[in-house]
């Protein structure tokens, strides 16, 4: 005879569901919040980051450089010249260094060190023709 064999866990999920310990529980029957988006590595300090509304401050090192990293467009136009954008790349491009070879605290970062040239490039676009984003 080949029997079924239900495991402890299998067991208990199975009791907490006739006991309908899994009715009406929130989301229930919505898709997931990131169904059919790419995988993100990431995901879980960005769902962190999004539930508890952690401020920068509140960051690990190495996460606070890769969300400056993420924010650069927004910082170096805010600066007035390309030697104070190339400054400013040259500055987290040494915070990128140093996050990579693991000398600051917090979860690993793998982020490439940013295109001094192409970032004033776009910085100098971005000036020419002014932005939507307001």
């Amino acid at each position: 005879m080949g029997g079924y064999y239900e495991s402890h866990i299998d067991r208990k999920i199975r009791e907490a569901q006739e006991q309908g310990q899994f009715d009406n529980l929130p989301g229930a029957g919505k898709p997931l919040s990131d169904h059919g988006r790419e995988y993100d590595e990431d995901w879980w300090v960005k769902d962190w980051l999004r539930r508890e509304g952690a401020a920068g401050g509140a960051l690990p090192p190495t996460l606070a450089v890769r969300r400056e990293r993420e924010d650069v467009e927004v910082t170096v136009d805010k600066r007035h010249s390309e030697d104070e954008v190339r400054a400013y790349v040259s500055a987290l491009n040494e915070q990128l260094r140093k996050a990579r070879a693991g000398l600051m605290d917090g979860p690993p970062v793998l982020l490439r060190p940013l295109d001094a040239d192409r970032v004033v490039r776009g910085w100098r676009e971005r000036r020419v023709r002014p932005s939507s984003r307001s």
